[in-house]
């Protein structure tokens, strides 16, 4: 809602490290006029106006939680208008993408500043277009590895002073050690600091809490393709392997944003590699096994995608307190129930794909395409492997693979 005069109630302005000398006039003027001005106490500090500009405004720092006490905010500002302090782009990883969610934008003014990334591309001479975005402000620092790949530029938002640290090592681990760290504090204000060093030899002690991490990868090659070596898993045998998964995660088609549920998980190859082809979504894995759950985390760590798995119990009873999904796979525990149940959950348009093995799972699968059509192959893959001093073709379990999406009208196609 907008109030009879057209004035947003909530505005947001983003300030730099550099404070009141750094801002524009429109955001001057706006701070000028305010009645009152949320912002972390930092930010709130960097109001040094010059003479000839007074902030006359109530500032109230946020209290802790931010984000319960912005909700409340937001439900009950107590003001005609209200401003709020940003740091940098409020629309980049920013409070302004909340607000606006919250309130929307008809209730919402934006004043940007720079961008961290934007000062930290100044600085070090990247062209932006090409570098990778990571937030560890709501992400584990595995996050990193979703994007780290040979001769790959990232730029790392920082939780803390100990974030640089978390980054180098989990890169170290991963065969990233030659890796160019540089870690920079305070960009475009008094106190800027910029320090470099190699991630295997970083010696660098802990320094600013507003910091953003800079990594020129060194190391594997880590592709985003489908059908990852089956050794790059942690499993007990229970994970489709990497030609039937590429086939599968294709057949699911990943876009960003959805939501996929994974039936009878086992490694959660299927979640790791669908979230790693969408770029961004969420995926739901089943799995009653609490050891295979577990391995399903942790292979989600080490792919970089932990902050977008969440790993429930077993179908068909955990089905219920899940999201809905736009895609579903189901490759274990196959059962009428779970296949009806799943079909039912899914979104109109989104693909349903189920691998089968077992002559009882692929009968099962046969009757669902003969009532309501679809695609279905079966899928049959030999590799060499040795036999005494020779080789000779060893084929894998043949799978039964269907493949339907249903129709807006709730129907199957």
């Amino acid at each position: 809602m907008i109030d009879s005069g057209g004035t947003p109630q909530f505005v947001v302005v983003g300030i730099g490290a550099d404070g009141w000398p750094g801002l524009s006039q429109r955001a001057r003027d706006e701070l000028c006029s305010a009645e009152v001005i949320f912002g972390a106490r930092r930010q709130l500090d960097l109001l040094r106006p010059v003479p000839d500009d007074t902030v006359r405004a109530e500032t109230v720092p946020w209290e802790s939680p931010m984000s319960e006490h912005l909700v409340r905010v937001l439900d009950d500002p107590g003001h005609r208008q209200i401003h709020i302090l940003a740091s940098g782009d409020p629309m980049f990883h920013g409070v302004g993408t909340t607000v606006v969610n919250a309130v929307g934008a008809a209730r919402t003014r934006i004043i940007p500043a720079v961008s961290s990334v934007s000062l930290a591309c100044a600085r070090l001479g990247w062209d932006l277009t090409g570098v990778g975005i990571v937030s560890l402000v709501t992400d584990d620092e595995s996050a990193v590895l979703a994007e780290a790949s040979h001769g790959r530029r990232l730029l790392v938002l920082s939780r803390d002073q100990h974030s640089p640290g978390a980054v180098i090592g989990v890169l170290g681990a991963a065969g990233f050690g030659e890796s160019t760290i540089t870690v920079l504090e305070q960009l475009g204000g008094p106190r800027e600091k910029v320090v470099s060093g190699v991630a295997g030899t970083w010696s660098h002690p802990p320094g600013d809490r507003l910091n953003i991490v800079a990594v020129d990868c060194v190391g594997p090659y880590r592709t985003r393709a489908p059908g990852r070596a089956d050794a790059d898993y942690l499993h007990d045998g229970q994970i489709t392997k990497s030609a039937h998964r590429a086939l599968t995660i294709c057949a699911l088609e990943p876009a960003g944003g959805q939501t996929l549920w994974d039936i009878g998980a086992g490694s959660g190859s299927i979640s790791v590699e669908w979230l790693r082809a969408a770029g961004r979504g969420h995926a739901v894995a089943f799995e009653r096994d609490p050891h295979r759950a577990g391995r399903i985390r942790e292979n989600a760590r080490q792919h970089g995608v932990a902050s977008a798995i969440t790993v429930l119990g077993g179908a068909p009873d955990a089905l219920a307190t899940a999201p809905r999904p736009d895609a579903v796979f189901i490759g274990g525990g196959l059962t009428e129930t779970v296949l009806a149940a799943a079909f039912e959950a899914l979104r109109p348009g989104g693909p349903l794909v189920v691998n089968a093995v077992t002559v009882e799972s692929q009968a099962l699968v046969l009757g669902w395409h003969r009532r309501h059509g679809g695609t279905t192959r079966r899928v049959m893959i030999e590799s060499v492997e040795p036999l005494g001093s020779m080789n000779t073709w060893r084929p894998a379990l043949p799978i039964v693979q269907w493949i339907l999406h249903k129709h807006v009208d709730g129907g199957a196609q």
